[in-house]
């Protein structure tokens, strides 16, 4: 069995031996934890995928605070992990602070693509390539002609998967509403199913038949007031549609899991610099599985797919939010 040493929150959970080196590789998961079954739960499958096929261990930390984030990764460093893999935007900055001091690590950071850092792999990916394809697939869906967006923290990432979503809603129907609405400011915003259910149960009362929620861990709210109200709702990042089958339209997936088991695998080969993956990489994607398949018709597939192809043959540009802080088809 896999031993996993889990590093607790708290200074002295996170007292390693500086002397006792480690052969194992790391994963710094983002507050929300390992089990958020959203984005974080997506790189803990990626890593056990690789300790399952490999026989190997790593070790691991679910951050309390942000005040572990810089001293996570020094004390991982210190002890040897190599690589020492980071989830989600917010270790940018512990980032470009602890990097540089350790220049034989090397280090991997998930949603990160803008520092000056030669030994970090960065790895973004087009959330709004996928979210577009859910989109459409909600516009369709929908029978009030109005449908939802919950985000989590409101940040450019979470508009990016904002504007491609409502862009892939307005293709199908030219006239539809889209509702969106953010969780919060703070990090605390990922991890708040009670105001999820709030946000979704104000949606509906707007109108909405079908919410997306691009939220961590409050996505768990909005999945399942949306159900509890007979309405759909779109996962994200992990395949949610098991979560609650036949009222998860589709989940659009961010193959966090292979960028992480990909990084786990190359271990110390790994290549650094910045990556990003879309549909043509099959970094983004939708879920179809068993639990949605009554709710996707032969129509709705047939017409994703085909966006699907015209976006990798270029024949069709998602606007980016990140070009211009703006978004042709929502206003924030």
């Amino acid at each position: 069995m896999t031993f996993m040493h889990k590093l607790l929150g708290g200074a002295a959970a996170l007292a390693l031996s500086a002397g006792a080196a480690l052969a194992e590789p790391a994963v710094i998961f983002d507050l929300g934890g390992k089990f958020d079954k959203s984005f974080n739960e997506a790189a803990h499958n990626g890593a056990q995928r690789w300790a399952e096929e490999t026989g190997q261990t790593y070790r691991e930390i679910e951050l309390q605070s942000e005040a572990q984030r810089e001293q996570a990764l020094r004390r991982f460093a210190e002890a040897g992990a190599n690589p020492i893999i980071t989830m989600g935007f917010a270790m940018a900055d512990p980032l470009s602070t602890v990097a540089p001091d350790y220049p034989d690590t090397k280090f991997v950071a998930i949603d990160v693509t803008w520092l000056d850092a030669p030994n970090v792999r960065q790895i973004g990916f087009a959330e709004h390539e996928g979210s577009y394809l859910v989109g459409m697939m909600a516009g369709m869906a929908s029978e009030s002609g109005t449908v939802g967006f919950i985000g989590g923290m409101d940040i450019p990432l979470i508009r990016h998967f904002a504007c491609g979503y409502a862009q892939g809603v307005k293709a199908v129907d030219p006239e539809a509403t889209v509702v969106a609405n953010m969780t919060g400011t703070t990090p605390a915003a990922w991890n708040d199913p009670v105001k999820g259910s709030e946000l979704t149960k104000a949606q509906i009362s707007q109108g909405a038949d079908v919410i997306y929620a691009a939220a961590g861990g409050t996505g768990v709210g909005v999945l399942q007031t949306a159900a509890d109200e007979d309405i759909l709702s779109i996962g994200v990042d992990s395949n949610q549609n098991h979560l609650h089958p036949g009222k998860v339209l589709t989940s659009m997936l961010k193959r966090v899991d292979v960028a992480v088991y990909d990084a786990l695998k190359a271990g110390t080969d790994l290549e650094t610099g910045v990556f990003t993956f879309g549909l043509a990489e099959e970094g983004v994607g939708y879920a179809l599985d068993d639990n949605n398949a009554p709710l996707v018709s032969d129509e709705m597939k047939a017409a994703v797919d085909a966006a699907r192809e015209k976006i990798i043959a270029g024949d069709l540009e998602v606007a980016s939010y990140y070009a211009t802080d703006s978004c042709p088809a929502l206003d924030f």
